[in-house]
């Protein structure tokens, strides 16, 4: 296991507007804003888009990503962390449930889904701490590194 200590900072509140596409959108607001490491939560709709949903074979590396296609609007919560990668963007890491008629999909939101109607965003900037996103030769995945 690996820590780095942090403490929060600045808390926005974030409404995403209808066909705003997620991750995308939250990374783009964190580059402005300058926040390196941050949790965000999200509730609202979802309208199209693939979510990861696992890799096609557990033993196989690097991973080959299964991916669903989100098929008219859901109902969504995420939680996730966003940390810099190596050439110091923000990218996040979020999981997803998305639920539609009594059906549930979750996975990771990170091939990009499109906001339907509103997507409500608590993002917990965490000041202090030191992590980044660095590539994993053997998952070919970029993994957290806290410093």
């Amino acid at each position: 296991m690996r820590a780095s200590e942090g403490r929060i900072g600045r808390v926005f509140v974030i409404r995403l507007e209808d066909g705003d596409v997620m991750p995308e959108c939250v990374e783009r607001f964190a580059a402005e804003r300058e926040i390196a490491v941050a949790h965000a939560i999200m509730v609202g709709g979802i309208g199209d888009g693939q979510v990861v949903v696992g890799p096609r074979r557990s033993d196989q590396m690097p991973p080959e990503p299964m991916l669903l296609p989100v098929d008219g609007a859901h109902e969504v919560v995420g939680v996730g962390v966003l940390a810099p990668d190596a050439s110091g963007q923000p990218v996040l890491h979020m999981h997803a449930a998305l639920g539609r008629s009594g059906n549930t999909l979750t996975g990771c939101l990170r091939p990009g889904v499109r906001t339907w109607l509103v997507g409500e965003v608590i993002l917990y900037e965490i000041v202090g701490a030191q992590a980044r996103r660095l590539p994993d030769p053997a998952s070919g995945f970029a993994l957290l590194e806290p410093q």
